[in-house]
């Protein structure tokens, strides 16, 4: 014998759409970043390809002196800067995600995320400097390492 559903029986209502919480909100401006860090850093990983692989004499010129002509022009020390921190958010986003998934206990979630967390600040931290504290011209360097504008 078959029952029909009374229809003046209440029915389980359906949740509807419901604001997230500030953490929701944090997870969709991730996700968006994550989209748009990678076109961005697909674009700067060609470029950069490009001038130091295809535009110039090939993998054989990349030598101290090429690196420091590079890191002489504003330009190129802003470009790499937006390499590493866009490559580093990027990445530390999706192994946070990651762990985020896979650790099953708070715990190591903590753990791992905060050993993440301090890596991705001392290579930033680290990257920076060297981008912007890197000196062309060291003195007492051989000259035929050095650069054409440095003075030997």
């Amino acid at each position: 014998m078959t029952t029909i559903a009374d229809p003046k029986a209440p029915r389980p209502s359906r949740p509807g759409p419901t604001r997230r919480t500030t953490h929701g909100n944090t997870e969709l401006y991730w996700w968006v970043f994550m989209r748009v860090s990678g076109v961005v850093l697909v674009a700067l990983i060609f470029g950069h390809l490009f001038v130091n692989l295809v535009a110039g004499e090939g993998i054989s010129a990349i030598d101290f002196g090429f690196v420091a002509g590079k890191w002489a022009s504003p330009f190129w020390q802003i470009w790499d800067l937006l390499m590493l921190w866009l490559a580093m958010l990027h990445g530390t986003n999706g192994v946070r995600t990651i762990i985020g998934d896979y650790a099953e206990k708070d715990s190591t979630r903590l753990v791992l995320t905060s050993a993440l967390y301090l890596a991705s600040v001392i290579v930033i931290v680290l990257g920076t400097l060297v981008i912007f504290t890197f000196d062309p011209c060291p003195p007492n360097s051989p000259a035929d390492l050095l650069p054409s504008f440095c003075t030997a």
